[in-house]
């Protein structure tokens, strides 16, 4: 047998354990949990609180937005801890200022971004809407 044959064949037998280990913790679950279905296990539960209305309501854009930004903005500062970590083993490479002022850069776009939501009111909770004078 040649070699990637055997490594087609362990390939095989990873997915096929994984599979295995998956539905058989399944299939044990449903053999040794109880079942007593009906009363409150019948009811509607979110966040410990009792649902009011229909679950089909219009949603906020705002909060998405919100989220969206956070997202965004989270993800580009955690970028800066990784460089701020090594910035000393770059000064005494001696690519220091290149490395500062690649992250300046790089910032700069970070603050770009926040200037622009900020100048076209995306980062105020009740927008203005173009009907009303300012």
């Amino acid at each position: 047998m040649t070699e990637s044959g055997r490594f087609l064949i362990g390939i095989l037998l990873f997915a096929a354990a994984g599979v295995a280990l998956g539905l058989g913790a399944l299939l044990f679950g449903k053999l040794v949990r109880p079942r007593n279905p009906g009363g409150m296990k019948d009811e509607i539960y979110e966040c410990g609180e009792p649902t009011v209305g229909p679950a089909w309501v219009q949603f906020d854009l705002r909060f998405y937005v919100v989220a969206l930004l956070f997202v965004v903005f989270d993800v580009e500062i955690a970028m800066l801890y990784p460089w701020a970590v090594i910035y000393k083993s770059l000064v005494a490479q001696g690519i220091g200022v290149a490395a500062f002022w690649e992250m300046m850069f790089f910032f700069g776009l970070i603050v770009l971004g926040f200037l622009y939501l900020w100048r076209f009111g995306y980062l105020d909770w009740v927008r203005a809407t173009g009907d009303e004078e300012t």
